[in-house]
């Protein structure tokens, strides 16, 4: 399967050679049929000589409907540029020649239509065209003279699109969905039905998709396909695909909308761009038109040097390193420039300078884009995101770029957040000797990583270990340091009567705060209860011993006779028997021990 777009003058007989190859009428308004002018966009198929099947996108040539013949031509990968003999080269052939080369299409085929009327001519006319499209991909296309009329030329015609579909590149049938929407209508008893051009990966029915365009995002689901006039379960590239959605109405879908494989895409509104052909991008207007796929969005140009420059999109759209976009100036029908999108997340350029540092960046930078400067700009950013941007990643890895899980990260950055979550660590232990360990949620403000996922590699990477939120060197628990002898004195005091627990002025004179004594208990060496209660971590199993002896269930005054204590502390260790279901509640007034 392939599909051909026509382009070409107003009035050379791009519709009348589609009628004559096809049989079908690609004209769908009464107007076009009235005024024998192309308006919108036309469909049409047929099989060739070889049994492959082509379908057609017949785009109108007057430079009133410039847009609308982007649209059509715009996700093609073949054309068939139409001139004809009788008139010969003019000037919107001009306009759809530069819009071939802005969308840098090199797979086509000239046709030299009208050839019954002027067949004196068919030399000189093939001779201007290949003078025209000198040094673009057309250059060499195969040039045929026909007539729609008496069928000449035809047999051949067909035979050297045959040839072109055989030469075509065959696109991936696993690849991630992008169908440019051209067309939205409703049928009755189907629903909501759009069209356009598959031009890489596969439909089948049933299929979840994300619809994206002026509307905010919305999931639908392939009810049915059609291609071809026929039903199918599943389609691939390059076909065109009618679509019959559920989940949307089909006023809620709009030419320039696209049908996406789900969280496959990057949705941008900010690109980097090097002028292909065309005019110098440093001369650009401020604002132009953009036209992508069948999209057409208004764009701010900000340029970066004469071949590069940033365009602020007036709306998100699905884009990726490597589309080709025309640029064309509000003010005339005629293509401004052709670009090649370089960057899809561009950085900020807030600086005094930073303009000029972009451009020398941009300058150097390949057309496919390069992992190697994403990873590097970014510290460390997820394969799938470089994946999703279009920019390949090489196998084995380059210098410079180390795998962390799914991250590809910079062996610098690293360097740099291992070696500064070392020193914080250290020093943090030194002016905090009773903590635990640095807590992570600091670690993380320091750093200011790409993602909190990344701080589990660092902290690997500099030889830390991460227990209960903090940070520290395997092994190197905290200890008490002054607070020693206070915990050793009150470790004694506690052998000797071990639900005798400290009051609050007796804790001060043994200079232990708050802080002392939660690194004590970290330590396992005090068990602190509420209320300010203190014991031995060994105080519940010793209170289990004196509590089983009682008649059961007992109340809390027998409890509190038991252990020879007071209420003040009684309670609480009560309370904590329960919670560990050593004890449990009979009544308000009664507890008993559970066997």
């Amino acid at each position: 399967m392939q599909v051909i777009a026509t382009a070409g003058h107003v009035d050379h007989g791009k519709s009348t050679l589609i009628r004559a190859l096809t049989g079908i009428e690609p004209d769908r308004w009464a107007e076009e049929k009235r005024r024998g002018l192309t308006i919108d966009l036309g469909f049409a198929w047929t099989t060739l000589p070889s049994g492959r099947e082509v379908s057609f996108v017949d785009v109108p040539g007057h430079e009133r409907f410039l847009g609308n013949m982007l649209a059509g031509l715009g996700p093609a990968p073949i054309v068939c540029f139409v001139v004809a003999a009788d008139a010969g080269w003019q000037a919107q052939s001009d306009d759809h020649r530069d819009a071939v080369a802005a969308l840098g299409i090199d797979q086509g085929i000239i046709a030299i239509t009208r050839a019954d009327l002027a067949p004196k001519r068919i030399d000189e006319v093939a001779a201007q065209v290949r003078s025209e499209f000198a040094g673009t991909p057309l250059a060499e296309a195969p040039a045929i003279a026909v007539s729609a009329a008496t069928g000449q030329g035809l047999d051949e015609l067909r035979s050297a699109l045959d040839e072109a579909v055989e030469r075509a590149r065959v696109p991936d049938v696993r690849e991630r969905v992008r169908l440019w929407v051209d067309r939205s209508f409703t049928i009755s008893g189907a629903g909501t039905v759009v069209t356009g051009t598959l031009a890489a990966g596969t439909l089948t029915k049933g299929q979840c998709l994300d619809l994206h365009g002026a509307e905010p995002r919305a999931q639908v689901v392939v009810r049915g396909l059609q291609s071809r006039g026929g039903q199918v379960d599943s389609l691939g590239p390059v076909s065109r695909a009618a679509v019959n959605l559920r989940g949307v109405d089909h006023e809620q879908v709009s030419r320039g909308d696209a049908l996406l494989t789900p969280g496959a895409w990057e949705l941008t509104d900010l690109v980097d761009v090097r002028g292909m052909t065309g005019q110098a991008l440093g001369d650009a207007p401020e604002e132009l038109t953009a036209h992508v796929g069948t999209a057409a969005v208004a764009a701010r140009v900000r340029p970066l040097g004469r071949q590069h420059a940033r365009l602020t999109l007036d709306r998100p759209l699905p884009l990726t390193t490597g589309d080709r976009m025309v640029l064309r100036g509000s003010g005339f029908h005629a293509v401004y420039a052709g670009v090649h999108v370089l960057d899809v997340d561009p950085p900020a350029l807030d600086r005094r300078g930073d303009g000029a540092r972009r451009a020398a960046v941009l300058q150097q930078m390949p057309l496919s884009g390069d992992a190697v400067l994403e990873v590097r700009r970014r510290g460390a950013i997820p394969e799938r995101v470089l994946r999703r941007r279009g920019i390949p990643v090489p196998d084995p890895l380059p210098a410079g770029v180390r795998r962390v899980g799914e991250w590809l990260a910079d062996t610098d950055a690293l360097t740099r957040w291992t070696d500064a979550l070392s020193a914080a660590a250290e020093a943090h232990a030194r002016a905090n000797p009773l903590a635990a360990g640095l807590p992570a949620r600091a670690a993380l403000d320091l750093l200011t990583l790409p993602d909190e996922s990344l701080l589990g590699p660092v902290v690997a990477a500099a030889g830390l270990e991460h227990v209960d939120g903090r940070l520290r060197a395997p092994g190197s628990a905290a200890g008490l340091g002054a607070a020693e002898s206070g915990i050793a004195a009150l470790e004694q005091r506690l052998r000797d009567t071990p639900f005798q627990a400290p009051e609050a002025e007796d804790l001060a004179a043994l200079r232990l705060g708050p802080r002392e004594l939660a690194a004590a208990e970290r330590l396992g060496r005090v068990l602190r209860l509420p209320d300010g209660v203190v014991l031995l971590p060994t105080a519940p199993a010793l209170a289990m011993r004196e509590l089983a002896a009682l008649t059961q269930p007992f109340t809390t005054s027998q409890a509190r006779q038991a252990l020879g204590t007071t209420r003040r502390v009684a309670i609480p260790l009560l309370e904590h028997l329960d919670a560990r279901g050593w004890t449990r509640r009979v009544d308000a007034g009664h507890r008993e021990i559970v066997r």
